[in-house]
């Protein structure tokens, strides 16, 4: 049996849990320990904290009971702890008159008689009647009497608010609701403006006035507000039972939005709560929602997808629709049955007979912005289109053509560079050919086609063998001139293979031949094949003065492709000899031709290669990648997609990078490839971070999680998670954001990282400190602290002691601070003394010293304050840190004010003073100090002429 002190306890343990059912069955689990206990505070505590849990936690039929309970125990017999609940009591009226109307078995009767004694004891404390007058205007509305509504609204609006009345996010929330139905969605819109710019505490918002307001945004042409709101207020509500019914709400708008797939994830996620739902009514707001979607997407050629319900199985989503809509129907027409009017099945009825909008717009953040691959598009502002030839079909070859024929014309294509022609005209050769003898020069002819196919360095092996055995054909045919270009191939490859010596040797005497007997292309191909080689063996100078060579012979030809070729070669070359400029003007010389001339994918990876040898150019990088992208759909476009994205994104175009990751995210599906998929989706979120759009960023971030974990890329899925927690807290979703570090921080010393650990720690102790947390931030600096110190990072330790010791002053526990302030002390004593000298450590060491000189003064402890400050400021001059050593400066002079020592004070206070804007709270306080410090010593003039400048009251 536990002690009534535990009990009470484990009662605010349970307050303090997230609304749901682990923290419903704490209640229940506490509710017959107080009853056992003899306390009857704690037995009404306990019944009236649960019921709140009930109705928030989606199982408000529940709270009639205990809320019945409290009340008949506050009427029966009152004593002092009733006083302490009275308001908390008062306010429950509200949960219950709502919750009344949504259970069609109780009578209608019940509602009006709650909504009566809620009147009367409003009345008897001297309270408004403002809720009142809202609630009846809930129950009108509910029971579809239009003209009472109507009344009860404008009585609801024009009485004064009280401590009674719904927040300052709940009331508006059931205004816009009114405000929409009558059509009057401006008026709606412009409601919750100042609503939502201001700060909302409540549980329920701000998701509920959000999706409140969809209608309204759609109805006044406002569609990427409401995107933005759906995404927002779904996060919010997805893990609620209690909110099933506004769910559905945004089924309902995928439904008519042109977002079927959407709705039907958002169904398939939340159907089996149907079986649980907190009311029937919430259950029939659900159920109706979810039917149009199905039966949309039966009008879209869908109707067979299947839909599990856990109890029920798979149904097609035609079948589903027809139950959904029928179990709505029913629980609309017993709602009216126990009205006595019509209200609810007329609404089902118009839910279920909803048409699309006539303007379908993506709720979905992975919703592309242009066309998909394949269907034309507009030009892109700022990029030139290409004009290319297509990479045409194979020439047809007479059926009657011989082998030499084929091979003739294939080697016609390679020159052209059109591989795709290429390789399909080598598998018409194979199926004509390749199981017959046409002699050992065509059979030499086809295995160095073959070869080049092969020539990837995995496969150099094979490339090599087929080149040698090229070569030994090829001089058994006589063909001397064929014969030396095949060594001086199989000496490329064996460079690759690691024979460097005997590669070069092959190649030489290549170079040596076609000098004497090969014509001018053969020489400058010779040349190039030296310069690959050399490259590949290291020697980058040699490399490029081959190539230089072969540039010059090439540039007598009349051929610009060998020419643009060569340049491309070169730029590589000249890249790698960190010769950046000559090599982005080589690239742009074969970027040129390949975009005129083609083939479109020569032309993609040209640009490619331009684009990273501009990349540390922003706008140079965007766009070289903006000409790849115009190329079209190319085996380069992913890579110039998430090229552009990242320039754009270091050019803070954010909603431009958003685009460029959304047609990433979208050519990822559409190849199958679901590693880059997820990465892709992780920069994606992080666009959307950096734009400000958190909320998309969230839902981009999460789905990315839960495909890299499925993959397994740890290291990715770790970036995600603390991307969520960061977007988390940019969405003032500060526990769970704090909830995400905290794991990932787990995750992290789990793996033996601390470094990576104190970093997420830190993170979150900031965005701690940041909301008023202090003590929550001072927890988490300090296992940061420890964190790094078991990394070893000295710095990263130092500073999070610093900033545990500030969040520690803000929360008024200077003992703490001072154990703090100590250690961070002892901690830059131990430093090494090469590594004390380091400016960023003085630096930091003087911050620690701004931070204890403040505590020092707040402990009144004023002599030690002057003692421990008096070097700080200059300590920070010292590394240049002028502001910080004007801040240490008024610390050190307030404290030797407080000292007693005004004298001295006053030069201290001036120099803090002069480093303050006019007119700031800043100087205003540096300047009542030098004030009060020129009273002290007696110079009354320069106080008083002073506080004039200054404008001190």
């Amino acid at each position: 049996m536990k002690t009534v002190k535990e009990l009470w306890d484990l009662l605010d343990e349970a307050h303090n849990m997230p609304f749901g059912a682990a923290q419903i069955a704490l209640f229940e689990q506490v509710v017959p320990h107080a009853d056992a206990s003899g306390d009857r505070g704690l037995a009404f505590a306990a019944r009236l904290k649960a019921t709140q849990a009930y109705v928030y936690g989606g199982e408000p039929a529940k709270s009639f009971v205990t809320f019945s309970w409290c009340l008949s125990d506050y009427d029966r017999d009152p004593q002092p702890y009733h006083k302490k609940y009275q308001h908390t009591l008062l306010w429950y009226f509200k949960d219950m008159v709502v919750a009344l109307t949504r259970f069609p078995e109780i009578p209608l009767s019940r509602t009006y008689a709650v909504l009566d004694d809620m009147e009367r004891r409003y009345r008897e404390r001297g309270a408004s009647l403002q809720a009142v007058h809202k609630h009846r205007y809930l129950v009108a509305t509910h029971v579809g009497d239009e003209s009472a509504a109507d009344q009860w609204y404008e009585r609801w609006g024009t009485t004064p608010r009280d401590k009674l009345s719904d927040c300052a996010g709940c009331d508006p929330t059931d205004q816009v609701r009114y405000l929409s139905g009558r059509g009057r969605h401006e008026d709606a819109v412009a409601l919750a403006e100042s609503v939502l710019a201001g700060e909302l505490d409540c549980s329920e918002q701000p998701q509920k006035i959000l999706t409140a307001l969809l209608p309204s945004y759609v109805a006044t042409g406002r569609l990427e507000t409401a995107a933005e709101a759906h995404r927002r207020a779904y996060r919010l509500m997805r893990s609620n039972l209690a909110d099933l019914g506004q769910i559905g709400d945004h089924i309902f708008l995928c439904a008519r939005s042109g977002n079927e797939h959407r709705g039907l994830e958002i169904l398939q996620r939340h159907i089996d709560w149907l079986d649980r739902a907190p009311s029937p009514a919430e259950g029939m707001r659900f159920a109706a929602a979810g039917a149009l979607l199905l039966r949309r997407l039966g009008a879209l050629g869908h109707g067979d997808a299947a839909v599990r319900r856990q109890a029920h199985g798979e149904l097609p989503a035609a079948r589903l629709a027809e139950v959904l809509a029928r179990h709505a129907t029913e629980v609309a027409a017993k709602l009216d049955a126990r009205n006595g009017t019509t209200a609810q099945s007329t609404r089902i009825a118009a839910v279920l007979g909803a048409e699309p909008f006539a303007e379908p717009f993506p709720l979905s953040p992975l919703a592309r912005r242009r066309p998909a691959t394949g269907t034309p598009q507009a030009p892109e502002s700022g990029v030139a289109q290409p004009v290319l030839p297509a990479d045409s079909p194979v020439p047809a070859i007479p059926a009657a053509a011989g082998p030499d024929e084929l091979l003739d014309a294939a080697e016609a294509l390679q020159r052209q560079e059109r591989d795709t022609a290429l390789a399909d005209l080598m598998t018409e050769y194979d199926r004509r050919f390749g199981a017959a003898d046409p002699g050992a020069l065509a059979r030499a002819r086809r295995l160095m086609l073959a070869a080049t196919e092969r020539r990837a360095p995995e496969d150099v092996a094979g490339a090599l063998a087929a080149v040698t055995e090229a070569e030994r054909l090829f001089q058994q045919a006589g063909a001397r001139g064929r014969a030396a270009t095949a060594a001086g191939v199989a000496g490329v490859l064996r460079v690759f293979a690691g024979e460097v010596a005997a590669g070069l040797a092959l190649i030489g005497a290549d170079i040596a031949f076609q000098d004497d007997e090969g014509d001018l292309r053969e020489r400058a191909a010779a040349l190039a094949r030296l310069a690959t080689a050399q490259a590949a063996a290291g020697d980058g100078a040699a490399a490029l003065a081959a190539q230089e060579r072969a540039d010059a012979l090439a540039a007598e030809l009349d051929d610009p492709r060998t020419v643009a070729r060569y340049a491309l070669r070169r730029a590589d070359l000249l890249a790698a000899l960190g010769r950046d400029d000559d090599a982005i003007a080589a690239a742009r010389e074969g970027v040129a031709f390949y975009r005129t001339h083609g083939p479109r994918e020569r032309a993609a990876r040209a640009g490619m290669n331009l684009a990273r040898l501009v990349g540390a150019d922003e706008d140079a990088a965007e766009a070289a990648y903006g000409q790849v992208i115009a190329l079209g759909a190319t085996a380069a476009a992913l890579d110039a997609r998430l090229g552009r994205g990242r320039a754009r994104l270091e050019q803070e175009r954010y909603d431009a990078a958003v685009d460029d990751f959304v047609e990433a995210v979208a050519l990822c599906a559409e190849r199958g490839l679901d590693a880059a998929g997820a990465s892709a989706r992780v920069e994606l979120a992080e666009a959307y971070q950096a734009a400000e759009r958190y909320a998309e960023g969230a839902e981009v971030a999460e789905e990315a999680l839960a495909m890299l974990d499925r993959l397994g890329d740890t290291d990715t899925a770790d970036r995600a998670r603390f991307l969520i927690a960061e977007l988390y807290g940019e969405l003032g979703a500060i526990d769970e954001a704090v909830d995400r570090f905290e794991d990932l921080a787990r995750r992290y010393a789990e793996a033996g990282s601390p470094a990576m650990q104190s970093d997420v720690l830190k993170t979150a102790g900031i965005m701690l400190y940041k909301a008023d947390r202090d003590g929550e931030a001072a927890v988490r600096f300090g296992a940061a602290a420890d964190a790094a110190r078991e990394a070893g990072n000295h710095m990263d330790e130092l500073y999070a002691l610093r900033r545990q010791l500030k969040s520690l002053y803000y929360d008024d526990d200077l003992e703490a601070g001072e154990r703090t302030r100590l250690l961070a002390e002892q901690r830059h004593a131990e430093l090494d003394p090469e590594l004390a000298a380091n400016p960023a450590y003085i630096r930091e060491h003087g911050r620690l010293g701004i931070e204890g000189i403040r505590l020092l003064i707040d402990a009144e402890r004023y002599a030690e304050a002057v003692s421990y400050g008096k070097d700080v400021p200059d300590r920070l001059r010292s590394v240049g840190g002028q502001t910080d050593a004007a801040e240490a400066a008024g610390l050190l002079g307030e404290a030797l004010l407080r000292a007693g020592r005004p004298d001295e004070a006053e030069e201290h206070l001036r120099v803090a003073m002069r480093w303050k804007s006019a007119g700031t709270k800043g100087r205003k306080r540096m300047a009542r100090l030098v004030v009060e410090a020129l009273e002290a010593l007696g110079r009354t003039e320069d106080a008083a002429e002073l506080r004039t400048k200054e404008k001190l009251t």
